[in-house]
């Protein structure tokens, strides 16, 4: 039954996992935090570092580290390119509305 409940586990980290690469290369081309929520963005960040650590734990208690946990930090890892690239077009907005565009 675990291996059941690991498999939707993973289909779903696997579907979200699909659409954060895409919110990257539309936050690179975009250059502009419009349309983009910073609350959101930390949100997703901090369940993923929970779920992550979550796995840890479970396997330092199992023995054996669970597939989904390679699936929690790619996540981890697109979401926080995400943040970076928040910042990055933050500084960009604010140099625009500096130089008057």
């Amino acid at each position: 039954m675990s291996a059941v409940i690991s498999a939707f586990e993973a289909v779903m980290l696997v579907c979200f996992g699909v659409s954060w690469p895409v919110s990257v290369v539309k936050s690179y081309r975009a250059r502009t935090t419009k349309g983009k929520s910073i609350i959101f963005l930390f949100a997703i960040w901090i369940g993923y570092i929970f779920g992550l650590a979550g796995k840890i734990l479970l396997s330092v208690q199992q023995g054996s580290v669970p597939y989904v946990l390679y699936i929690y930090a790619f996540n981890l890892i697109v979401v926080s390119m995400d943040l970076i690239l928040y910042f990055r077009n933050l500084r960009l907005d604010k140099k625009a509305a500096k130089e008057g565009k």
